[in-house]
């Protein structure tokens, strides 16, 4: 009887508070790595190519994982939702957001490869700052590397941010 009620309760949520839905559904499959933000945030046309390329060849658990969350973003995009951009001001460190125009923000922590650390090391330090340069980030946040910069780059994450506070008069 638990288990009726509560799949009963979920799709409650699932039909009526949709974004909350996802919001939740899509936090637990980043927790577990099953959550690739780059590659999710494409629209529905990359998610369905991505899961006709997965589904003709042998795959790891942690693809079969990927999978899933795959098919669900491809239904959250059949349903009429997008994912709002990773944003280096808006974006949560590991909870998604659900924005006042009805988008899902992802959390820095769905990028794949950036941790936990880095992604709570962002939102703390970012607090009542508005960064002139990567280069200026990059020195507010020591746990945030190299690396970690170009994933944020690749994600639009850090906008039109320039790379070097300096300033060429020529």
């Amino acid at each position: 009887v638990a288990y009726v009620m509560m799949a009963f309760r979920i799709a409650w949520y699932k039909v009526h508070e949709p974004l909350a839905f996802y919001s939740a559904y899509f936090y637990r499959r980043s927790q577990k790595g099953g959550f690739d933000a780059a590659m999710m945030t494409g629209g529905a046309d990359a998610v369905r190519r991505k899961i006709r390329e997965m589904k003709g060849k042998p795959l790891t658990a942690n693809e079969e994982d990927l999978l899933v969350t795959l098919e669900a973003v491809y239904e959250f995009n059949m349903r009429g939702f997008e994912f709002a951009p990773i944003d280096l001001y808006k974006s949560d460190a590991i909870k998604f957001r659900i924005t006042e125009d009805g988008k899902l923000r992802p959390p820095f922590v769905s990028i794949s490869g950036l941790g936990e650390t880095a992604a709570v090391s962002i939102v703390e330090q970012r607090k009542g700052k508005q960064y002139l340069s990567v280069e200026e980030f990059s020195a507010d946040c020591p746990k945030v590397t190299k690396a970690h910069i170009e994933l944020l780059r690749t994600c639009g994450a850090l906008g039109n941010l320039p790379e070097t506070s300096q300033m060429t008069l020529f």
